[in-house]
């Protein structure tokens, strides 16, 4: 089956009884909305984040009418919403829109708002807008470079799908709402498991990178308000008389000569691993050579000193082997006795506590203040306690990432079951009761 001007097709047949139809047939796309309310009316306000991938919308923002310009997306209860820019298409963001302030919002203008007419059901509609075949087929017709891409509001014209009669649309979609439901139930009870899991890890390696692995040692006042009491044999020294910083930097782009040789350059997107090995970027002995970036060598602690995702969390990791960092990394190297695994483990632990103590006040973009951190007293525990806490610390870590992986697992098979039950349903290829 063709749509239309867009040459993408699909094999999709149309059970007995349905009919084939294009949306601009079924719907009113991207039409302007009527406000005839009074200025100060308030009105709900939806930005992309407010968003649901597969649906949901966060009603918690409202503003006045008079607030509301050009700029923005009016749509109304019971309009269909769908994200038109690359990531978020792809990942199913979109949402039957239901509950709005005084029955209108504003939302982003990288939205698609799609008005349902008499022959197709709203709920109907947003799930066939989420399903496998309409946001494949979607991925093929977007234009554009890079993050920049977009839906074009023609692909969703010429989108074409069976469609039931009315009355089987609304047992398909009292069917999806059940199923769904029940799924999302499942899903969300493992995610709560998955954040019992790390506050789990996170309590024990706390206990042992502050107080030690032997209960019945005795205890001091640290005088340090983030970490308590410790051992009272350990000893307490600021990080500048431990480790050294280095910072690093970004060869220009445009010089080929500097990329894709064999450096691992660290920059902020590859801090999501405790242990850093492999990057996304690689870098040249030259760009080493005539450039602002550093070489650091293995263990070193690396820590974001300059990214947004400093407004919820401090990523934190350790060079696994030599590896170049770039401007918004800070690595800390080990020049007196404590370990630099140590370090991490305990900054890992501690990154709650650690992250407003550190956190630079009046920056445009969020960042980390390096005075703060080199001024900052550490725990000094002897050198053979600090090898068994590693050894721990990296025990407890990797047998709660086991867990971890097997709920990941399952949750995608629920998700990817999830998604297929709703392509399967809204296109006739099951039966619904």
């Amino acid at each position: 089956m063709r749509l239309g001007a867009m040459g993408l097709s699909h094999a999709v047949p149309c059970p007995e009884g349905w009919q084939n139809r294009r949306l601009r047939f079924l719907t009113r796309i991207n039409k302007p909305v009527r406000v005839d309310m009074p200025p100060e009316t308030e009105v709900s306000f939806v930005p992309m984040a407010a968003i649901g991938e597969n649906g949901g919308i966060q009603l918690d923002q409202v503003k006045p009418l008079d607030g509301m310009g050009d700029g923005y997306t009016p749509f109304v209860d019971g309009d269909v919403v769908v994200a038109k820019i690359t990531p978020c298409f792809e990942n199913g963001k979109g949402a039957f829109a239901e509950g709005l302030k005084n029955g209108i919002a504003f939302g982003t203008t990288e939205l698609h708002v799609i008005r349902p007419a008499k022959d197709i059901d709203g709920r109907f509609l947003f799930y066939l807008s989420i399903s496998e075949l309409f946001r494949k087929l979607g991925e093929g017709a977007m234009y554009g470079a890079g993050g920049q891409k977009r839906v074009p509001e023609v692909y969703i014209k010429d989108f074409q799908t069976p469609l039931p009669p009315l009355d089987q649309q609304q047992k398909i979609t009292a069917f999806l709402d059940r199923k769904t439901a029940e799924i999302d139930t499942l899903i969300a009870k493992k995610r709560r498991l998955l954040d019992l899991l790390d506050e789990k890890r996170t309590a024990l390696i706390t206990r042992a990178v502050t107080k030690g692995l032997n209960p019945d040692a005795p205890m001091k006042d640290s005088g340090i308000e983030w970490l308590g009491e410790i051992p009272a044999h350990w000893e307490t020294k600021k990080m500048k008389f431990l480790f050294k910083g280095r910072g690093g930097g970004t060869p220009a782009t445009q010089n080929k000569e500097y990329w894709n040789g064999d450096i691992p350059w660290v920059s902020p997107k590859d801090m999501k691993r405790q242990f850093i090995s492999e990057t996304i970027d690689y870098i040249t002995e030259l760009a080493i050579d005539e450039t602002s970036t550093n070489m650091v060598p293995c263990d070193s602690v690396l820590i974001v000193m300059r990214s947004g995702i400093l407004r919820h969390t401090m990523p934190v990791g350790v060079a696994s082997r030599d590896v170049a960092i770039n401007q918004d990394i800070k690595a800390m190297i080990s020049i007196d006795r404590l370990s630099s695994r140590y370090l991490f483990w305990l900054i890992f632990a501690k990154k709650k506590s650690l992250l407003p103590l550190w956190f630079k006040i009046g920056c445009t973009v969020e960042s980390l203040e390096n005075r703060y951190i080199v001024n900052e007293a550490l725990p000094v525990p002897p050198d053979d306690e600090q090898s068994q806490i590693i050894s721990f610390a990296l025990e407890v870590s990797e047998n709660i990432k086991k867990i971890e992986e097997s709920i990941k697992s399952a949750i995608s098979k629920l998700e990817e079951y999830r998604s297929a039950l709703i392509t399967n349903a809204v296109t006739g290829q099951i039966k619904v009761a």
